[in-house]
């Protein structure tokens, strides 16, 4: 055989491994992930072609699929609206969103781990029964949550802080996904015309997506714990307790909610400063951290990263190349500083955990129509951003923020509750959103919360934390602690 030869024999080899390679990539590895893409219509199509898996919690469905007289044989039933944020919807005009999408694969059989009951499908000729899945999702928890909320809008996160279960994920407005499961083009695309424009977004959950809040003075415990875990500061460290406070290199001064001092002396800790909600010695703290530290602070709490839990969450924001007066508004959770209630949550549940932070989880179990496990999540540890000790000083701190400061509408009688309110600001004449997120009971936390609360909560700037986001995170916390 001849060189040249040699060369077209080895070129038509090259390209016969690269297609197999390729092809094996993309129908045996990349299978699950782009039967969960949102973009992927033919996976849509081809689910009505089998029994889809429901959705369960504690064993009830709250999604299930039903026999229907049309062509499409199968027609998705939604039980309540105040799981459509954790479901999402799924419908053949409008595809899937939620659970439905990430968990598709299993829901539709399809999933590589129920390899063998395709082979069997497939020889005996009876389409596969996709898999049942089963939350981590607590039905009174989520009640609670629900109700708490009433018509307010905002999101609720209510987490297992040892495990990294979630046992509550509410956002409002929820909306009625049977509304988009309806086998009617023109009636399914109206309802979800309808969604879209509804300037409140009910199709977005806001637990862990789409426009992102500002923290206002939730954000302080981060910044707490930067300092304690610089090694420069404790809980009991003083700053400079001026009325007013001028940002470097502006004219602009700020002030203390109340626009007094802080507890009314020349100095004021950094616990006491916490536990008042003081935006002034956090402003200084701030600066004297500088940027960096803040920020390498909080992507270790997971700023900067999406989580799926399994639906994707967005990204919190810390900024960077800042100067000193952004870098002193965003110590106390203003300027350019954004979150998701799941990015606060997790936080909070590394005060809560000594340092830890477990992979928050929706998934309890998978199991196929034959009744065997397909995947079970075991907790996993996410990250350890703090020391046991600097976990230990804030949680002191948040603690006197129920007991003894100004986040006093969460305290329950005989239970020690640890926690911090915020009222962040949006610009000029906006509503502000409202914060509260906490553990209890501080000495062995069963449960972490989360709850923002946007437009003020009807109030403007009226509105406070402590007044309506508390009360919500401690109705919360009672449900969990009752059970």
């Amino acid at each position: 055989m001849n060189r040249e030869l040699k060369r077209v024999v080895f070129v038509i080899m090259a390209m016969f491994v690269s297609l197999l390679v390729s092809s094996s990539t993309i129908q045996v590895l990349a299978a699950d992930e782009l039967g969960r893409d949102p973009r992927n219509v033919r996976s849509v199509y081809d689910a009505y072609k089998t029994q889809r898996g429901a959705i369960l919690i504690d064993g009830t469905p709250i999604a299930y699929s039903e026999a229907s007289d049309d062509n499409f044989r199968f027609l998705r039933i939604y039980e309540n609206p105040m799981y459509s944020a954790i479901t999402g919807f799924f419908s053949f005009y409008q595809g899937a969103t939620g659970l439905e999408s990430s968990m598709n694969s299993f829901l539709t059989g399809k999933n590589s781990s129920q390899f063998f009951e395709q082979v069997n499908a497939l020889l005996s000729g009876n389409p596969v029964t996709g898999a049942s899945v089963e939350l981590t999702i607590d039905p009174v928890v989520q009640k609670a949550a629900w109700d708490a909320l009433g018509k307010l809008k905002g999101a609720v996160v209510a987490l297992d802080p040892k495990t990294g279960n979630i046992i509550a994920m509410v956002s409002k407005p929820g909306f009625d996904a049977n509304r988009l499961a309806v086998h009617d083009g023109i009636t399914s695309g109206n309802n979800y015309a309808e969604l879209l424009a509804d300037t409140s977004s009910p199709l977005v959950n806001k637990a862990i997506s789409g426009t992102l809040y500002a923290p206002g003075s939730v954000f302080k415990i981060l910044v707490a714990a930067a300092a304690i875990e610089s090694g420069k500061y404790t809980a009991e460290s003083t700053l400079p307790n001026p009325v007013k406070y001028k940002l470097p290199g502006t004219n602009t001064f700020i002030q203390n909610s109340g626009e007094g001092k802080c507890g009314g002396k020349a100095t004021v800790s950094i616990a006491d400063a916490l536990r008042f909600s003081c935006n002034i010695p956090f402003a200084q703290l701030g600066v004297e951290l500088g940027q960096e530290a803040i920020r390498d602070q909080a992507e270790k709490f997971g700023f900067g990263k999406t989580v799926e839990i399994p639906l994707r969450s967005t990204a919190s924001v810390y900024p960077e190349n800042m100067d000193d007066a952004q870098t002193a508004m965003s110590s106390f959770g203003q300027f350019d500083v954004r979150v998701t209630p799941l990015q606060i949550a997790m936080m909070s549940a590394a005060i809560a955990n000594k340092g830890k932070i477990m992979k928050p989880n929706l998934i309890e179990n998978v199991v196929s129509a034959n009744l065997s496990s397909l995947f079970a999540p075991s907790p996993q540890e996410y990250a350890s951003p703090i020391s046991e000790s600097t976990a230990s000083a804030v949680r002191n701190m948040m603690i006197d923020a129920v007991a003894r400061g100004v986040s006093s509408n969460a305290s329950i009688k005989g239970i020690t509750v640890a926690g911090k309110t915020g009222t962040a600001q949006n610009g000029k004449g906006e509503p502000y959103t409202l914060w509260f997120t906490g553990f209890a009971p501080a000495e062995n936390p069963q449960v972490v919360v989360a709850v923002v609360i946007e437009d003020g909560g009807g109030q403007g700037q009226g509105g406070r934390g402590n007044t309506l986001a508390a009360p919500i995170a401690k109705k919360v916390i009672q449900a969990v602690l009752r059970k």
